[in-house]
């Protein structure tokens, strides 16, 4: 039976992290809302809310590799907040992947195994993640 309390985890398909975390979400039994955020967009205060949960910067959040943040000036030292913010809004690929909420907290889940941190349970082992290392093993237990 799947948990009934609420999980999140904003999600990008075509990314290996991304996969395994809800891979390793539907194994630990959870049934999570998935948010293709690249089609649905962010709004501003969706951001502030996620970013503020996750203890977060927007700096911090940002995607520099295989987004467009180079391009649009937004690597450079000193670039505000509410720039990196506006951009995020209009670039949805701007913000950095998957970010995860669960009633135990809320995290940007890189690396993959982050995500284990919010969770009641453990998934059943054993579990690698996207580059073959094992992070449970074979008795269900968390691997450092």
């Amino acid at each position: 039976m799947a948990d009934t309390f609420p999980v999140v985890i904003h999600h990008n398909p075509s990314c290996g992290t991304s996969r395994n975390v809800l891979a390793i979400l539907e194994a630990a039994n959870c049934r999570p809302q998935v948010i293709l955020y690249l089609e649905t967009g962010w709004t501003r205060p969706q951001l502030l809310g996620l970013f503020a949960a996750a203890g977060l910067t927007p700096r911090a959040a940002l995607r520099e590799t295989k987004s467009p943040a180079a391009e649009l000036g937004l690597l450079e030292p000193g670039v505000p907040e509410d720039v990196l913010i506006a951009a995020m809004v209009e670039h949805p690929v701007l913000v950095n992947r998957p970010i995860v909420c669960t009633p135990r907290g809320v995290k940007l889940c890189r690396p993959s195994q982050t995500v284990l941190d919010l969770l009641d349970r453990l998934p059943p082992g054993p579990f690698r993640k996207e580059d073959g290392e094992l992070i449970i093993d074979a008795d269900g237990r968390r691997l450092a």
